[in-house]
């Protein structure tokens, strides 16, 4: 079946004055990686390209054609000159008080991939919208595609609603969020990385939903302070969105909670890094005051712990200092992931902060994915 990319032209392709008008050659200037990485989905994917651009007044007075044409062919040129051919082209006239459904996000423009997805040759729902406004979201749901909001602080709206600020950061399933036009093609080319686990037992409920791709929300309640803090540092300081729910036994006390806890979120790490292709595989050492943290890890398939560190406190918080090791190896065990941890330094709270800091940091290091070296980082063909 047909894919697309359906594709906003200012303020995605080309940058969008104060004025959001481009009225002449100095007007336009190219979003930074825009040529490029289309030119890389274009050689490396199956999707078709689709222009969609609102133009308000298009072809009246104020805004001629003869004045709009010229510069939007150089545009156009300029792609094409690098191997970026538009296959259709739909731009809407039409201004916000029209309400006309041919103007972004209504598809009125669009109704033949409409009529093609319910034919069964157009794949909607493995298609995407690219844009920098909520329009564009709100179209990509409107036509039962996914999104891709380029977050451009010099991009500029008279709208506040489809200003950076306002921006919510990555909302659901359907929309992401990024901030470069090389994160838009990762996640296109070698798709969304997210592990979502349920577990439920007669001692713990858990929901964990781990974004790989994300920005670094996080939503996290166990009924432990000190470990809500403590999973907040992965989430934050490895870019990826963490919610956690927990309901534990905690009139017990605090072992199953923070055991399944952990074993929940190695499952969510492994079902989220799918086959890992493409990434770094490897990846911390950071300090904190007194403190030196390392966290080694290896996302190579094999569980496996090393754990250096002395602690001597009975808690942290409401948190057992012997349930570290325990945490670290249930979390190993789950992701299939080898793990070296070393901490030394006098401070408690600072010494296991830091290699919570240090595991997210490496994490974070190890995701990372690389498109132009779609490959799996073994020798062995398999991780």
């Amino acid at each position: 079946m047909r894919r697309l990319l359906f594709i906003d032209r200012d303020g995605t392709l080309i940058k969008e004055p104060p004025t959001e008008e481009i009225r002449s050659m100095q007007d336009i200037e190219f979003v930074p990686g825009s040529i490029r990485c289309l030119s890389f989905l274009r050689r490396h994917t199956d999707f078709e390209f689709a222009l969609v651009s609102n133009q308000d007044g298009l072809g009246s007075e104020a805004y001629p054609e003869s004045l709009f044409r010229p510069l939007h062919d150089f545009v156009m040129k300029t792609f094409a000159d690098q191997g970026v051919m538009f296959d259709a082209q739909y731009i809407d006239c039409h201004s916000p008080a029209d309400n006309h459904p041919n103007r972004k996000p209504g598809t009125g423009m669009l109704t033949d991939y409409l009529e093609g997805a319910k034919a069964g040759t157009v794949d909607l729902a493995g298609s995407f919208v690219i844009g920098d406004r909520e329009t564009d979201a709100q179209l990509a749901r409107n036509l039962g595609c996914r999104a891709v909001i380029l977050a451009n602080p010099a991009v500029t709206s008279t709208d506040p609603a489809n200003s950076f600020s306002a921006r919510p950061g990555v909302a659901d399933d359907v929309v992401s969020y990024v901030s470069s036009w090389d994160e838009a093609a990762e996640i296109i080319y070698g798709g969304r990385r997210i592990g979502e686990v349920t577990r439920t037992t007669k001692e713990t409920d858990i929901y964990v939903r781990l974004d790989l791709d994300g920005t670094g929300k996080c939503d996290i309640s166990t009924g432990l302070g000190f470990f809500d803090h403590m999973l907040e540092q992965i989430g934050k300081h490895s870019s990826s969105d963490l919610t956690v729910k927990v309901k534990g036994d905690l009139n017990v006390d605090e072992h199953h909670t923070i055991e399944d806890t952990a074993l929940a979120l190695g499952e969510a790490i492994r079902k989220a890094l799918g086959d890992k292709r493409g990434i770094g595989r490897y990846g911390f050492c950071l300090p904190m005051d007194d403190c030196l943290c390392q966290v080694a890890l290896d996302f190579g398939g094999r569980p496996w712990l090393v754990f250096d560190a002395e602690f001597h406190r009975e808690k942290i918080g409401e948190m057992p200092t012997e349930m570290f090791l325990h945490f670290f190896k249930s979390l190993s065990d789950a992701a299939l992931m080898n793990l070296n941890i070393k901490a030394e330094g006098q401070n408690e709270h600072h010494k296991i902060e830091g290699i919570f800091k240090a595991l997210a940091r490496s994490v974070k290091m190890a995701k990372a994915r690389d498109i132009e070296n779609f490959q799996l980082p073994s020798t062995k063909g398999a991780l």
